[in-house]
């Protein structure tokens, strides 16, 4: 399994026809890519409810093959976007699929979760896998890609504080407001903590802000 972005599964499970010489995709292939697409963006941008149908559009379409461990990526994608957002829940749509996946995919969801202890960097997506040994996140390109492994490392007990105001202008410079929110709030806590007001008041600002979409 190569999952670059969550939504890289696209690539791997969910390849449209690239060109008229080849057979026409099979339907379910399409509709899950473009409700996967459309779920992440709903998620990402806090709409709730438009990401919880179009999810369950994406699962219906793959779950009509009757193959478990296509279902069970379909899930680590969801489980990713979450993670994005510090919304954890040990993957709990991908456990009972566990049984029909492959190493890879039950490594990645092990890797969310910042369940480490014994993971093998090999058998992760290639851009998570220095993750593990440097614990670092900045030679990863894709923006949603290293909000998940910035998620990751928070679960597992390694974010710097540096990787946090990366993880705030990442989201920021997407217009995520689901993410955003929620690195802003690590942010606040590490703030008073740190009983930095100034910090606090300016931090909060940005929540408020983000908060409170425009009219």
């Amino acid at each position: 399994m190569k999952i670059a972005s969550p939504l890289a599964f696209g690539a791997a499970l969910l390849t449209l026809a690239a060109c008229s010489s080849k057979p026409p995709a099979p339907e379910w292939q399409g509709n899950a890519f473009g409700s996967m697409q459309s779920f992440s963006s709903a998620y990402l941008s806090g709409n709730t409810r438009v990401a919880d149908v179009e999810f369950a559009r994406a699962r219906d379409a793959v779950a009509s093959t009757g193959r478990a461990d296509l279902v069970a990526r379909v899930e680590l994608t969801r489980c990713a976007t979450r993670a994005a957002s510090l919304e954890f829940d040990n993957c709990a749509g991908f456990q009972p699929l566990a049984p029909d996946a492959d190493a890879g995919e039950r490594s990645y969801a092990a890797y969310l979760n910042g369940q480490w202890q014994g993971l093998d960097p090999g058998l992760l997506p290639p851009q998570h896998r220095a993750v593990v040994s440097s614990g670092r996140i900045g030679d990863i390109e894709d923006p949603l890609a290293r909000l998940v492994a910035a998620g990751a490392l928070l679960q597992s007990g390694r974010l710097t504080p540096p990787d946090i105001a990366n993880a705030v202008e990442i989201a920021s410079a997407q217009g995520w407001r689901r993410p955003l929110l929620a690195w802003l709030g690590v942010q606040l806590q590490r703030a008073k903590a740190a009983a930095d007001r100034e910090a606090q008041a300016r931090i909060q600002r940005r929540i408020d802000l983000a908060a409170k979409p425009l009219p």
